[in-house]
């Protein structure tokens, strides 16, 4: 839980999700429920060793009612007076986003005295294999030019940039086809 607050306090884009006070406690109850109501009860989770790092995935078999359903109230809450800043991010967002069922990356995050030593690819690797294995493509959405580049180095695609209002970050949809083996 602590790498995902870590890793998402200082966000730009958080900060436009997540209302500033008592930002940080909003942050790790909102990751919280993400990783244990969603990640953990109806996708997939990755890990380091060192908890260093970790990766938050929906399967193409997330049913998402199933899985954000019981949360939206709670999300909503813990966005504070960013909520509406936060139902408009996903109204946004919603039409750029797959409808064939995707490995979705929901998350990501390495502890930021640890980024840029490969962490991110190693908790990220698992979840592309498994959406290869399965012949399904993989889907992710990011708010950083740094985040662009690390995705297109694993073989992702820009598919659209959605620009936000009230001087929010821009938000890249990325898509990855599935890779053959053999």
């Amino acid at each position: 839980m602590e790498v995902l607050t870590a890793a998402f306090v200082w966000s730009p884009f958080i900060r436009h999700l997540v209302a500033a006070d008592d930002h940080e406690r909003r942050v790790r109850e909102t990751q919280r429920l993400f990783l244990t109501h969603v990640g953990l009860a109806h996708g997939a989770v990755w890990v380091t060793d060192d908890r260093d790092a970790v990766a938050v995935w929906t399967t193409p078999e997330t049913d998402a009612a199933a899985a954000f359903g019981p949360i939206v109230e709670q999300v909503a809450d813990l966005a504070g007076e960013q909520a509406a800043a936060a139902a408009r991010t996903e109204q946004l967002l919603g039409p750029h986003r797959p409808t064939e069922p995707v490995w979705f990356l929901g998350s990501v995050a390495v502890r930021p005295d640890r980024q840029g030593r490969g962490l991110g690819t190693a908790v990220i690797s698992p979840g592309l294999a498994a959406a290869d294995a399965a012949g399904s493509p993989a889907y992710l959405e990011t708010s950083t030019d740094r985040n662009v580049r690390l995705y297109r180095r694993l073989g992702f695609e820009v598919t659209t940039e959605v620009r936000l209002p009230d001087g929010a970050p821009p938000v890249w949809c990325m898509n990855r086809s599935p890779r053959t083996t053999g």
